[in-house]
């Protein structure tokens, strides 16, 4: 067991039975009363915040997590098949670690993920993938007005906004965070 002064932003903490992420741990030391830290968590299964103050010395239970680097293989149901880049160990992870950016998710894309003892419970994905559009509308002549943006289809099967002049075929960089198109890929 550790004390709460040796818990840092980031850390994965056993909190009430379940996991949560400290976002912020602040030291606080209000006038002529004892010192505690603040923290603020997430919980990693739920998403759930929780606010907790813990006395300096308070005992509390780091997680010892794993986190590596995985290559995507393939879809299986309600979870995605990884591989470990240097063991080459597969394992399940549930789609819903990954978010709703699991959409831009494509076959040989690395994506990290971490494990507590054996257990998957944080995934993401690259800040930006670069996919194929396999389907758009042409664009209409005279519908050229500045920022014009028309539906298109990736190669994963996603569907995202994306200027005018982009056509099937063209490769296209999206950030997969917000699912927004950033720019044409020349290749």
């Amino acid at each position: 067991m550790a004390k709460a002064s040796d818990v840092k932003n980031g850390n994965v903490l056993r909190f009430n039975g379940e996991l949560v992420q400290v976002e912020e741990f602040l030291h606080r030391t209000p006038g002529n009363l004892r010192a505690f830290y603040q923290a603020r968590m997430r919980n990693v299964r739920s998403g759930k915040l929780v606010e907790y103050r813990f006395r300096t010395d308070e005992e509390v239970d780091i997680a010892r997590v794993e986190t590596n680097n995985y290559q995507y293989l393939y879809e299986d149901g309600e979870s995605l098949v990884i591989m470990d880049n240097e063991t080459f160990d597969q394992h399940n992870v549930s789609k819903k670690l990954f978010g709703p950016s699991v959409k831009f998710l494509k076959e040989g894309m690395n994506v990290i993920v971490a494990f507590e003892s054996e257990e998957p419970i944080m995934a993401s994905i690259p800040n930006s993938a670069e996919l194929e559009v396999t389907y758009t509308e042409p664009a209409v002549k005279g519908d050229t007005s500045t920022g014009a943006m028309k539906s298109a289809t990736v190669e994963t099967g996603a569907e995202i906004k994306v200027p005018l002049f982009i056509n099937i075929g063209d490769k296209v960089k999206i950030d997969t965070a917000t699912g927004s198109y950033v720019e044409r890929v020349k290749g």
